[in-house]
């Protein structure tokens, strides 16, 4: 299959802190991807904005309300032979509710340093790599 007819797919994924930790979550392992580390969010539907779509994807995954967020990061990832993703990255300022883990196979709070130590998913690896430099300030910023 050639890089020019892979499905594109529309992505967007919540980064939630909490003292100075981020929240990251593992995929179960009947999944596409199996037990990879992401972060908290999913596919865009048809006709669905991309803070609509964040808002449904973490009330489905962790029963929260998101009140307010702000588009920190977005990039194309191909991953090769299966799909071209547009991912777009929020910061989550303010939600209601209690996280709770209702898909994953595990939810975890980590600090940046080790976000490394962990096996991603790809299409997170280059907002990964920017949090942990001198960008991830402007980023969150």
């Amino acid at each position: 299959m050639s890089e020019s007819s892979l499905k594109c797919i529309d992505v967007v994924a919540g980064l939630i802190w909490q003292q100075q930790r981020l929240l990251v979550c593992q995929r179960r392992p009947n999944q596409p991807f199996p037990l990879k580390w992401e972060f908290p969010g999913g596919k865009v539907e048809q006709g669905e904005s991309s803070v609509d779509a964040l808002k449904r994807e973490l009330r489905e995954e962790l029963d929260i309300e998101v009140q307010q967020s702000s588009e920190i990061f977005n990039h194309t990832h191909v991953y090769s032979g299966v799909s071209e993703v547009n991912l777009r990255f929020f910061q989550i300022h303010e939600y209601g509710g209690q996280i709770k883990n209702v898909v994953f196979y595990q939810i975890s709070w980590v600090g940046l340093k080790q976000l490394t130590q962990l096996d991603f998913l790809e299409g997170d690896l280059l907002l990964i790599r920017r949090l942990q430099n001198s960008e991830g300030i402007e980023l969150l910023s």
